[in-house]
């Protein structure tokens, strides 16, 4: 009896009555290919895949409520502005998308996704990394190849040959860079002590931007399209390379990373009436930059991350954006989400199902 007593009480530890969770929470489901192969709906069924599928489905959500949102869903206040109160003007004020990257993702292929949403002035502001400027020209003067993680260093050395991951940069492209840029850097020298033109990173990669001249780089675009490329790390790879050698040939190139800050923070502070949205692929630099500029407008209004760092060493580069929030830097009431995923895997099927479909769509219609 007291045996059948135990069993008992064991049934109900182990068989525990559940709390319905019908109509609380999406069940879950894959794709199911016996319809015939539909890349659109394989991406919407991330979202009830599970796991990190269901993070990039819930990303995929967050961009197209960056890109559908307009003044006019939000009430008119009694303080804001004529303007404001205009029907027409309050359709046409979108959000404000900020993009950050880092170096790598410009050697790879995600470099043409980046381009061809700045080619379109689908994004306003744009941070990212020395590399992620000098990879981009590079590109413009010679081909980076797909080599392998496991490629020995020494031996690669002996060939003049870079790796990034499993690609691999041959070194005559930073030659060819140095052969390019150094002349601009004189005249942008001339410039500044003949016409008192005051240099900012910002300024610095517009001009780049505006020398290439070639339609496959991003910087290009930006330039031509008047979207800021804001790098506070400039001198951190190649471009500092170059500008420590032109320092001793043609000394006096003095660029304000100061007049910078203010732009950069500005394009967040002033906003306003606009919601902002940040893009962020990778960590470091880029990340934390688009972050805090958004803290200044007490936090963005959405927010996506895709990286692979960890949270547990403390870096911000693997901090969730619930870490952002505690800072101000993203809104409480925020739509956010972190994808643990590499980039190059996550960002093209993301911009597919958000920028490229609604752009597709207007060109339909």
């Amino acid at each position: 009896m007291e045996e059948a007593k135990v069993i008992e009480n064991l049934r109900s530890v182990v068989f525990k009555e559940s709390e319905s969770l019908e109509g609380a929470c999406a069940k879950i489901n894959g794709y199911d290919f016996n319809q015939g192969v539909d890349y659109s709906q394989i991406l919407k069924s991330l979202l009830s895949t599970g796991f990190q599928a269901s993070n990039l489905g819930d990303a995929i959500q967050t961009v197209n409520q960056m890109l559908d949102w307009r003044l006019s869903h939000e009430q008119v206040t009694e303080d804001c502005s004529d303007e404001e109160k205009n029907p027409t003007y309050r359709e046409s004020v979108k959000c404000k998308i900020f993009l950050g990257f880092t170096s790598n993702l410009i050697s790879s292929g995600v470099r043409d996704i980046i381009r061809y949403l700045v080619q379109h002035h689908m994004v306003e502001v744009i941070v990212t990394t020395a590399g992620g400027i000098e990879e981009d020209l590079i590109k413009c003067l010679g081909d980076t190849y797909r080599g392998d993680f496991s490629l020995p260093g020494a031996a690669l050395r002996s060939k003049g040959l870079n790796r990034i991951g499993n690609l691999l940069v041959p070194n005559d492209n930073y030659c060819k860079f140095e052969d390019w840029i150094i002349p601009i850097f004189d005249q942008m020298l001339l410039e500044q002590n003949t016409q008192d033109v005051l240099w900012t990173p910002s300024k610095v990669i517009a001009r780049l931007g505006k020398e290439i001249n070639n339609e496959s780089s991003y910087l290009y675009w930006a330039y031509k399209n008047d979207i800021p490329v804001f790098c506070p790390g400039l001198t951190d790879g190649s471009l500092g390379d170059m500008l420590y050698f032109h320092s001793f040939r043609n000394p006096g190139l003095v660029v304000d990373i100061v007049q910078d800050i203010r732009a950069m923070n500005g394009e967040a502070v002033h906003a306003n009436p606009r919601k902002t949205g940040m893009i962020i692929l990778g960590g470091g630099l880029p990340k934390h930059h688009i972050c805090n500029a958004n803290m200044m407008r007490n936090g963005a209004d959405y927010a996506v991350f895709i990286n692979t760092a960890q949270e547990f060493d403390g870096s911000d580069s693997g901090a969730r954006p619930d870490e952002a929030v505690s800072w101000g830097k993203i809104r409480a009431s925020a739509k956010s989400v972190k994808v643990h995923c590499d980039a190059t895997i996550a960002f093209p099927l993301l911009v597919a199902e958000t920028f490229a479909a609604k752009r597709e769509k207007k060109q339909l219609t």
